[in-house]
């Protein structure tokens, strides 16, 4: 099983199906989805605007990513085990980018101050 089918998978998968999942673990444990909005910005440069239209286009993963007003310069400051998956180590750009954005959902899940999840 090589590497590229697995990413094409995840690539192709709609940022719609997987964001309900996002607010779910993040309001498991007592956070907002205020707050997973303010991630997903930060990092991507989308707005509320731009986001509802993805969420209702069924926009895969590949094109959220590469269409993203700009990803966060901070975002390279994003370390860390998630999934298995050394987020730095990743060569894979939009899969890293990916994992960023998981990575972060889950500091928050984790409790993390938001001024410390945004590399601020």
């Amino acid at each position: 099983m090589g590497n590229s089918t697995d990413y094409s998978r995840v690539f192709k998968m709609s940022f719609a199906g997987v964001y309900p999942h996002y607010i779910a673990k993040a309001e498991k444990k007592g956070r907002t989805r205020e707050e997973v909005h303010q991630i997903i910005f930060w990092l991507t440069g989308y707005n509320e605007q731009s986001l509802q239209k993805i969420l209702e286009g069924k926009t895969n993963f590949e094109d959220f990513f590469t269409n993203a007003p700009q990803i966060n310069p901070n975002a390279s400051k994003i370390t860390g085990v998630i999934c298995g998956y050394r987020v730095e180590d990743i060569e894979d750009k939009l899969m890293q980018q990916i994992r960023y954005l998981d990575k972060l959902i889950d500091e928050l899940a984790k409790g993390k101050a938001m001024e410390k999840i945004l590399r601020s």
